[in-house]
């Protein structure tokens, strides 16, 4: 286990353990020698506490002589014990944590259950948002903001002498915050006020507080005074924010500090419980001491992969407790320091499938990630949940094979486990042969007794076969039906690797694979082969690697806090921050000392947290080695701004030379060498190792196991029955009491002294499952790979545009879409971004197919965003990109990529005029256009159409951010290129013909699942036409009648009886209809089903032109893409009674100056966009949700903090609109309320519906309220004097408030001090109120998933 350098020198048993949800592995280590121990973490009947007992094992082992149950453990005798644990994780799954209060600002109470108002999953109606830790919420009346903005595009800075936390801050109103930005102080907290609120909490049984103020993280006082006065009340735990995660956002830093003051009283708790099972003390306080029993150190894993005394565990850093010691544990073992070659961690379990990577020799952390719903703000190894491991249920759906996420948990587990579960991949895996039963602990039964059931996992799989064959009329035998899951089961673990690893930058194929837990050895092979890498190392200790890990780590103090600096290579700057840093590094050396560590053992890693001024995308960049140094940096290592553009083009493929940089944060990462790894690397290893083939004489035994093709005899091994140098050629299983290994037939093992290592033969190429030469019937195995695969393709579009746009719309609000289309235009494949997008790209690019057939050539891209040629409104840009056959000459399939920029110029700033009445008012309008030319970028052309032009036209001007559109547009095309190169290498891999063969019948799959819906739908409706009639504000209907053909599932959606086109911008292209429709049909499937062309190919659709829906060519649009679509999608549930109406409306808020109007000067300024959330509507079997994003829209809402920061505003409040949902057996969601107050003079429009007609309840269920937008405008008058004479002149005016509605539609220049307070609509009630609720909330399988860096993107990029 390698040697003790650490502050105890060798007396006595090191133990490592790891409680995880099922089994707790145990290593222990004394005297150079090692013993394992796997016990269940739950066996109440035997032991009370798991690590008890696996520590009083070890123990007796040791010792050589049983110690009794029950009796202290003598720590004298006890070197050290680390420890990761599910505690914390599980009480946030279970919702067990302890009572707690959130202390905020006023005005921002909700700001939990609002979040960043986007719904989870786009699909489902019955909206899901994570439960709130807290009981209930106090309000300090307190507030500060930072003086200057970001956007100003004077770059002016307010310089302020007095700097926060020192007494002179209580009395001045300007204070030099932490991060060095100014901030200002509007009203400091009462203290008697506060006293007696969080009284009044105490006295109700609360004893944890979470405090998080606005700007906290850099203002630090007024948290600090209200946890002085919780501390005199009595609170047992305080929570500080600016203590725990000084970092921008108040959002991901309430939920942290609630998360904190949740799990650590529960922390707490287990560990006292488990001291008092040792006579002696444990952790660094006790060893110090010198009188009594002699105590051992005892050590938590935290998140971060690094190890914490036991004193200082705490709930937020524990939530990955248990999954960083394996991180640790393969990174240590599987990583060479000279060759450097990087390893993805791949840990395959009954119950999850974590994902993570180690490369460059430093662990990759993330610093927002989401665990079981709550999102965190704290250095966490990156580990992503990609699958729900062995328990994931297989099913056949709609044609498809599907695998997961569903899971059959332990309990009851998958069919073998003798518990009448359902069929899971163990249960294919045990079938096919690929997992030996007699390897396995016979724990199963009613006794507990007996081994994995066989004849069970047959029965089902027998059942899933018989319904395939039954439903596609094939022939197909239980083994190829079993082997088609895990096939499938591979490609959906493969797809989200293949994204965490892109996405940053990493080439899959130039990685190792190491594989861990107990079904990681069963498809490490099938995934190594998927990924491109061609090496998979399995280490001896791999079932029990988290606990092996946590053996090796390093004990690490973390210590961070904010800057706000523009990074300079040299003076001043440098300097400040090497301050900072040194008093970091001050600080984390004593916290080491305290726990032993001598000055020679501490080391430290230094980060800088930086950002391109107006992005939001910061990167932690390591202080470069000196070896770096002196490569890249002329032999400067604090030359951490080269450091940053090297990395930010290596990550996002572009730099911004023109831009400031922005250091975010000084982080300092002070590391206690506690023990050092001695054994030698699988490189020395496999350089010295001599090979011998294996004697067939160590066989165990022969099986017939099933591979590509059919099952063949394939030995069996013991692992401890072969020796270093032993070569198995595949097929081959080895097998050990913990894992079963695969070797498949293009691969073989080699043993050495710790590892496995197995090699693929590439060259030997892999078998396609269940296709013949020649075949043309549809395989549904194949079917569901290319489902997969076609998404894939749109997905990474989507991440390579989020990767290297530059503007907020497209990086952080995620506004854009991505998709793949067959050569006639026909939609394949579209990662669901914005549901708004989904069917109107397709007339897009048919259209633009049409245009430019037989023009374009290789690297040719079009540019379009007119609403006559498939646009939806003019800042939707869309780029469409063709891919050709090898000779050049066909076009065979189409990319595009579909942004919303900021500001395209136009009557207003934002490009979202509310008045507009003409398209031209609305900006720049392209029909269609060559934008790149064989590879050639046309910036000329660019600003011509975005700059110019439109500031030919009356009172309009050209875009007010060119360089963002600019940036954008090139960030367009590397998506396209991005999806063509990957639909190439699908080609090369499977033959033009075959891909072909599977887009055209991907799309016959959603037209059967369309036409079955519309075939229940009728007879639900007993054949009967469906109706509704829904009206925009103006009173323009929308009226709606779909007629049914049930024999052949095909339907007719005729919108006669719309009213005409409007002399607004209300008017919706066609293509909106189009989306909308496409939309509700997948919402009312309620299950994945491949979005395409397919979905509408059973639709007729009826547009009146000359209506709203079908307006001319120069009609306005603006508001037809963000309002009238929500009322089509309302009008469509409607008619089929789906749920009453959500809000019905984006409630669009611009806000900005500046601009190049024709004939004046030119003004730099800047264009803000946002859209507000609202109720979601009620249904059948679920209530509305508040506070959230509905049908047609899911962009996010910048973070508070991040919106004062960058704007000159200050947010009064931000919170819940209680009572605005419509009442009912089960209520419509509520609105919210966002008062916004401008602090220097800007144009606010508001864009909105749903003022006038109110959201619709059905079957009795009430309506929500209509929304409402305020104008609070200051204004002079003069003054009176109280007996109604006038003052004396020197004061004879003041400010009064007035409060001005704006209507549905208005802008407004409004003044310093003016306020826009939007209230938006609640969503529509079901039932009659007082009906008994029959509302039941479906738990989401994946809540229990680490969610790192691709899972956070993907909630970002809200996936259904």
């Amino acid at each position: 286990m390698g040697s003790a350098q650490g502050p105890s020198p060798e007396r006595g048993v090191r133990i490592a353990i790891d409680r995880g949800g099922t089994f707790t592995d145990c290593v222990g280590n004394y005297g150079g020698k090692d013993v394992v121990i796997k016990l269940l973490s739950e066996d109440p009947a035997n032991y009370s506490d798991a690590p008890l007992e696996g520590i009083r094992r070890i123990m007796s082992y040791f010792l050589g002589n049983e110690i009794p149950r029950g009796q202290p453990l003598d720590t004298s005798k006890i070197d050290s014990i680390r420890m990761g644990t599910t505690v914390a994780t599980n009480a946030l799954l279970e919702r067990k944590g302890e009572k707690i209060a959130m202390v905020v600002t006023k005005g921002f109470k909700d700001c939990l259950a609002i979040g960043n108002q986007s719904r989870p999953k786009i699909f489902d109606l019955a909206i899901r948002k994570p439960d709130v830790l807290y009981e209930t919420v106090v309000e300090v009346d307190e507030r500060v903001t930072l003086e200057d903005y970001a956007e100003d595009p004077d770059r002016s800075f307010t310089n302020a002498e007095v700097r926060a936390g020192t007494p002179e801050a209580v009395s001045t109103d300007l204070v030099m915050g932490s991060s060095g930005e100014t901030v200002r102080i509007f009203r400091r907290p009462n203290h008697e006020a506060v006293r007696s609120q969080l009284q009044e909490i105490y006295d109700q049984g609360i004893r944890s507080i979470a405090v998080c103020l606005m700007h906290g993280y850099t203002f630090p006082d007024h948290e600090a005074a209200v946890g002085r006065i919780a501390s005199e009340i009595g609170f047992g735990h305080i929570s500080l924010s600016h203590e725990l995660m000084p970092m921008i956002k108040l959002v991901s830093r309430a939920t942290s500090v609630c998360a904190d003051a949740y799990l650590t009283p529960a922390i707490k708790k287990y560990i006292a419980g488990f001291q008092r099972g040792f006579e002696g003390g444990l952790g660094s306080k006790s060893v110090a001491k010198t009188e009594g029993v002699r105590s051992a150190r005892c050590e938590f894993m935290q998140s971060d992969g690094g190890l914490v005394d036991v004193e200082k565990f705490t709930g937020l850093k524990a939530i990955l407790s248990g999954p960083a010691g394996g991180v640790v544990g393969y990174a240590i073992t599987s990583y060479d320091e000279d060759t450097k070659i990087p390893v993805i961690g791949f840990d395959m379990g009954g119950t999850s499938t974590d994902v993570s990577r180690y490369g460059e020799g430093r662990y990759e952390h993330v610093f927002e990630t989401t665990t079981a719903g709550v999102t965190i703000q704290s250095p966490q190894l990156d580990i992503n949940t990609v699958a729900a491991g062995g328990g994931s249920m297989l099913f056949f759906r709609n044609g498809l094979f599907v695998v997961g996420p569903d899971s059959a948990g332990a309990h009851p587990g998958p069919a073998c486990y003798r518990k009448g579960g359902p069929a899971a991949v163990t249960d294919a895996n045990l079938f096919l042969g690929r997992l030996l039963p007699e390897f396995f602990p016979k724990i199963f039964g009613k006794n507990e007794n007996e081994p994995l059931d066989v004849e069970a996992s047959r029965k089902v799989l027998q059942e899933l076969a018989d319904q395939v064959n039954r439903e596609t009329g094939k022939q197909m035998s239980v083994d190829e039906a079993a082997y088609g899951f895990l096939t499938v089961a591979n490609e959906a673990m493969t797809r989200p690797i293949r994204s965490i690893t892109e996405a940053k930058g990493h080439d899959t194929s130039k990685h190792r694979l190491a594989t861990f837990g107990g079904a990681g050895g069963q498809h490490a092979v099938a995934i190594a082969e998927s990924l491109g890498i061609k090496q998979i190392l399995i280490h001896r200790y791999s079932s029990v690697l988290s606990a092996y890990g946590m053996a090796l780590a390093d004990v690490v103090d973390e210590r961070q806090e904010p800057d706000s600096k523009v990074w300079t290579d040299d003076g001043q700057t440098v300097e400040d921050l090497k301050a900072k840093m040194e008093k970091l590094k001050e600080k984390s050396r004593q916290a080491l000392r305290e726990q032993g560590f001598g000055d020679d053992e501490i080391a430290f890693e230094e980060y800088l947290n930086m950002r391109y001024r107006g992005t939001e995308s910061a990167l932690m960049i390591v202080k470069p080695t000196q070896e770096e140094a002196k490569e890249s940096f002329g032999g400067k290592d604090w030359d951490f701004g080269q450091a940053f553009v090297k990395h930010h083009r290596y990550e996002f493929g572009f730099t911004l030379e023109e831009r400031d940089v922005i250091v975010d944060d000084v982080r300092v990462r002070g590391i206690g060498k506690s023990f050092r790894w001695q054994e030698k690397t699988v490189d020395k290893q496999l350089k010295e190792v001599k090979r011998q083939p294996v004697d067939n004489s160590k066989r165990h035994s022969v099986s017939h196991v099933y591979f590509e093709g059919g099952r063949q005899d394939t030995p069996i091994f013991k692992l401890e029955n072969l020796s270093v140098g032993d070569t198995i050629p595949g097929p081959a299983m080895l097998a050990d009491g913990t894992q079963t290994i695969v070797v498949t037939p293009n691969a073989d093992a080699l043993i050495l002294e710790t590892h496995v290592v197995i090699d693929l033969d590439t060259s030997k190429g892999k078998e396609v499952p269940g296709q013949t030469p020649g075949e043309r019937q549809v395989d549904p195995i194949m079917l569901s790979i290319f489902g997969h695969r076609f998404m894939a393709i749109a997905e990474q579009m989507g991440r390579a545009l989020q990767k290297t746009s530059v503007s907020t719309n497209v990086k952080e609000r995620l506004d854009f879409s991505c998709a793949i289309f067959d050569a006639t235009g026909g939609l394949v494949a579209n990662a669901p971004h914005l549901p708004v997008h989904l069917g109107s790209m397709s007339t897009c690019v048919r259209r633009q197919a049409e245009i430019w057939k037989g023009k374009l050539e290789k690297g040719d891209v079009i540019i379009s965003n007119h609403p006559s040629y498939g646009g939806t409104h003019l800042p939707d840009v869309t780029l469409v990109m063709p891919a050709f056959n090898q000779a050049g000459d066909k076009i065979l399939f189409y990319a595009a990529s579909r942004a919303h920029h900021a500001d395209i110029g136009g009557i207003s700033a934002g490009s979202m005029p509310p008045h507009s009445r003409e398209l031209y008012q609305e900006g720049a309008a392209i029909k269609s256009e060559k934008l790149v030319t064989g590879g050639r970028f046309n910036e000329a052309r660019v600003v011509e159409l975005f700059y110019n032009e439109p500031a030919t036209r009356p009172g309009c001007s050209g875009t007010r951010c060119l360089a963002d559109n600019i940036n954008d547009l090139r960030a367009q095309v590397s998506a396209n290129q991005k999806g063509i190169s990957l639909i190439e290498s699908l080609i090369e891999e499977y033959g033009e013909e075959t891909v072909q063969f599977y887009m055209v019948n991907i799309q016959n799959n959603a037209e059967l699942c369309v036409r079955n819906l519309l075939k229940e739908v009728s007879k639900k409706f007993e054949g009967k036409d469906l109706r509704a009639i829904d009206y925009m504000d103006d009173g323009s209907p929308i009226q709606l009648q779909v007629s049914i053909d049930a024999e052949v599932g095909e339907a007719n959606f005729d919108f006669t009886g719309t009213g005409p086109e409007v002399y607004g911008n209300v008017n919706a292209p066609q293509a909106v209809t189009y989306s909308a429709i496409i939309y509700c049909l997948r919402c009312l499937i309620s299950q994945d089903i491949p979005l395409n062309q397919g979905c509408l190919k059973p639709i007729k659709v009826n547009i009146p032109p000359g209506s709203l829906l079908s307006p001319s060519d120069g009609a306005a649009v603006v508001g037809g893409n963000v309002l009238t679509s929500q009322r089509v999608t309302d009008v469509i549930f409607k008619a089929f009674k789906a749920c009453a109406a959500s809000q019905g409306c984006c409630n669009n808020l611009t806000f900005g100056f500046g601009g190049n109007m024709a004939g004046e000067e030119v003004v730099k300024g800047f264009g803000y966009y946002e859209t507000i959330a609202g109720g979601s509507g009620a249904g059948p079997t679920w209530e509305g949700t508040s506070g959230v994003h509905v049908h047609m829209t899911n962009t996010r809402i910048t973070d508070s903090e991040v919106f004062e920061r960058r704007y000159p505003v200050l947010l009064r409040e931000f919170s819940l609109r209680k009572g605005s949902g419509g009442g009912g057996m089960h209520k419509g969601g509520d609105g919210v309320v966002r008062d916004v107050e401008f602090r220097i003079p800007v144009q606010v429009s508001i864009l909105s519906e749903r003022r006038v007609y109110r959201p619709y309840g059905l079957e009795g269920g009430e309506d929500g309220q209509v929304g409402l937008n305020i104008w609070v405008r200051r204004t002079e008058r003069r003054k009176e004097a109280e007996d109604g004479k006038e003052v004396g002149e020197k004061e004879e005016t003041e400010i009064e408030e007035r409060r001005i509605s704006m209507g549905a539609k208005n802008t407004a220049a409004m003044n310093a001090g003016d306020r826009i307070i939007v209230c938006t609509p609640g969503g529509g009630g079901w039932g009659l109120v007082g009906k008994e609720k029959i509302a039941k909330m479906e738990r989401d399988p994946t809540a229990a998933w680490k969610k790192g860096s691709f899972a956070n993107r993907e909630d970002m990029a809200l996936q259904a």
